[in-house]
C-alpha cells in the first residue's frame, strides 16, 4: 500500500479508539519476538529486527486464512513461558494506548501453550497480570479466551471451562479480567452450531460471546452466530454477499433486533483474501446497510498494521471522521468490559468529536 499523508495519520492517532479484536499472539513487537526467540533457542527466520519485519511483511500477503495462520506457530512457541506471556500482554496494552485506544480487549487461545509446557490456567494468569500492569484510560484491558474450532469437542469445552473459571477468579481480585469467549481458527468446515449447548453455558456464566464468522465461510454463518447468542462477530464480511438478495430486509431486521456488532479488520481481510481492496471492501456495503460495526487490527504483527493506520486508510477509502466516531461509539457500547469503562470510552469520543466540530451521523 502507498504511504499515508503524515497529517492524516496524526489526526487518526488523535482519534480516541476502541479496540475489540486483536490477537495477542498475532500482535507482538518485532523486537520482542526476536528477543523471545533467542531466549528460547528457537531459530528465527531473520537475524535482526528489520529482517524479521520484512519476513512478516512478505507473509502478510498469503492470500488465504489457512496460510495466514501459519505464522502463529512461531509466535506461540516464542511466547510459551509465563514471563513472556505477561510481557507480550503488557506491551500490547502499552501499544494500544500509544495509538490512542481508550478501551481495549485482547484475545488468545491459552490452551495453545500447553504443548509447550504452560498450563492454560497459568497462561491466563500471566496474561491478566501483564494487562493489569498497563491500564488504558478507561481501565485495564479485557481478555477474551479463544478455543480453536478445528480441535476436538473436549478441547473446546476445556477452553470454555477455563474462561468461566478464570472470569470468576479475576472478578474477585480486581484488575484485568476475562470478559468473553470466542471460537477462532479455520472457519470453513467447522461450524459453531455444533457447540450450541457449550456456548449457552458460556453465556449463562456471564461471559460475552463473540464468534469468528463470515470471514472464510458464507455470510449465513454470521446469522448463525447471532442465533447462537453471539452479540459480536469477528469479521463477518461475507454477510455483504446477502445484501442484494430477497432475504436481505428480513436478515438485516433480525440482526438489528439482536443487536449484533461486527468487528471488522480491513487490512487483515485483504491479506487473507476476504477482500480485494479497501475501495471494494464489504465494510462499505455493510455500513450503508445500517449494521453496527467497527474497525480493528486483528494481528498487528502478522498484518503489519496499527489501529491509527486502519483509521487513516478508511478515511482514504471514503469514510468520514464522523463515521469513524460513530463506529467507535458503537464499539464501546458492544464492549464486554464493565459499564464505567464503556461510558468513559464514549465520553472520550464525544469530547474529541466536539473539539473537532464533528457530529456523528444519526443511525438506527
Amino acid at each position: 500500500m502507498t504511504a499515508l499523508p503524515a497529517d492524516l495519520v496524526a489526526r487518526a492517532r488523535s482519534l480516541p479508539k476502541v479496540l475489540l479484536h486483536e490477537h495477542l499472539d498475532g500482535g507482538l513487537r518485532v523486537a520482542t519476538l526476536l528477543d523471545l526467540l533467542r531466549q528460547r533457542g528457537i531459530a528465527s527466520p531473520a537475524a535482526d529486527a528489520d529482517g524479521l519485519a520484512a519476513w512478516f511483511d512478505a507473509r502478510a500477503h498469503a492470500g488465504s486464512l489457512v496460510e495466514y495462520l501459519r505464522g502463529f506457530d512461531l509466535t506461540v512457541a516464542a511466547m510459551a513461558t509465563p514471563e513472556a506471556l505477561a510481557r507480550v500482554a503488557q506491551e500490547a496494552a502499552e501499544d494500544a494506548r500509544a495509538e490512542g485506544c481508550v478501551l481495549a480487549e485482547f484475545r488468545i487461545a491459552p490452551l495453545l501453550f500447553e504443548p509447550h509446557g504452560v498450563p492454560g490456567a497459568v497462561a491466563v494468569r500471566a496474561l491478566l497480570e501483564g494487562l493489569s500492569r498497563s491500564p488504558l484510560p478507561a481501565g485495564p484491558a479485557g481478555l477474551i479466551v479463544c478455543a480453536m474450532r478445528h480441535e476436538d469437542d473436549a478441547q473446546i469445552a476445556r477452553a470454555a471451562d477455563l474462561a468461566i473459571a478464570c472470569r470468576a477468579q479475576a472478578a474477585v481480585r480486581g484488575g484485568a479480567q476475562v470478559v468473553g469467549f470466542d471460537l477462532a481458527g479455520p472457519e470453513a468446515g467447522w461450524p459453531a452450531a455444533r457447540h450450541a449447548a457449550l456456548l449457552q453455558r458460556v453465556r449463562d456464566a456471564g461471559l460475552g460471546l463473540t464468534l469468528h464468522a463470515g470471514e472464510a465461510d458464507a455470510g449465513e454463518r454470521v446469522l448463525e452466530a447471532a442465533r447462537l447468542g453471539a452479540t459480536r462477530v469477528g469479521h463477518g464480511v461475507r454477510l455483504a454477499d446477502l445484501l442484494d438478495g430477497p432475504q436481505a430486509p428480513a436478515l438485516l431486521a433480525e440482526l438489528r433486533t439482536r443487536g449484533l456488532h461486527l468487528e471488522i479488520c480491513p487490512t487483515s481481510n485483504l491479506h487473507t483474501g476476504a477482500a480485494a481492496s479497501l475501495a471494494l471492501h464489504p465494510i462499505h456495503a455493510l455500513w450503508r446497510a445500517g449494521l453496527h460495526l467497527s474497525f480493528h487490527t486483528d494481528n498487528r504483527l502478522m498484518s503489519r498494521v496499527d489501529q491509527s493506520t486502519e483509521a487513516a486508510r478508511l478515511v482514504q477509502a471514503g469514510f468520514g471522521w464522523d463515521e469513524l466516531v460513530q463506529m467507535g461509539l458503537d464499539a464501546a457500547a458492544a464492549s464486554f468490559l464493565p459499564a464505567p469503562a464503556r461510558a468513559a470510552a464514549q465520553a472520550a469520543l464525544d469530547s474529541w468529536a466536539a473539539a473537532q466540530g464533528i457530529a456523528p451521523p444519526q443511525r438506527a
